[in-house]
């Protein structure tokens, strides 16, 4: 689904971009985030500021896709080289083979996929085992709170709590090795085990 208007000029400005390395990234290494070397797939990549961040630690390759064209135009104009960027629906990753990524991060857009279950799923699918999942969502609690003062206008029929995120989680075979709840946003490094 696409951002309302106001949401996606929010998501490119620099507190975004704040919060996004100061409290995601960094819990995010703090659970062990290293893509040094690895094959890394961002579902929502936006902008491409996830990219910078991600390309810092010299990932053999990086792929970010996100269902707007104007989000994937702003990313390929920043020139990341080792980069590409693709529109695409994360609830359909059929582009992407069985086993092919070590690491899959995601920055808070599950809420904006009606089929959400179905991103985790494919996420499952695509990362290889011993491979890590990262993603920071929002529960439907604080989105119904953001929606009142701001007007973002969520589908807040396909937002979920935290505490149904993490049961999907499980139910598609995910260990959740670290979560970190915190003012109503869920952080969590969930991994495929090896078989």
């Amino acid at each position: 689904m696409r951002l309302h208007i106001r949401e996606f000029k929010m998501m490119n400005t620099w507190p975004r971009r704040f919060v996004q390395k100061h409290l995601e990234w960094r819990t995010f290494q703090r659970f062990g985030l290293n893509p040094w070397q690895k094959e890394v797939l961002e579902i929502g990549c936006g902008s491409g500021y996830g990219a910078c961040l991600l390309l810092n630690s010299s990932p053999k390759d990086y792929v970010g896709i996100d269902l707007m064209p104007e989000q994937i135009a702003l990313a390929r104009q920043r020139g990341l080289k080792n980069a590409s960027f693709l529109k695409m629906d994360a609830a359909d990753l059929n582009h992407f083979a069985d086993e092919s990524k070590d690491l899959i991060v995601i920055f808070g857009i599950l809420h904006h996929v009606p089929e959400w279950k179905k991103v985790i799923k494919e996420c499952y699918r695509v990362l290889r085992r011993d491979g890590d999942f990262y993603v920071q969502e929002p529960c439907k609690r604080f989105l119904q709170i953001w929606d009142f003062f701001l007007r973002w206008h969520h589908p807040l029929d396909s937002c979920f709590s935290l505490k149904e995120f993490e049961n999907q989680l499980v139910a598609e075979k995910f260990t959740i090795l670290h979560r970190r709840n915190f003012a109503g946003m869920g952080l969590y490094r969930a991994h495929k085990k090896c078989k």
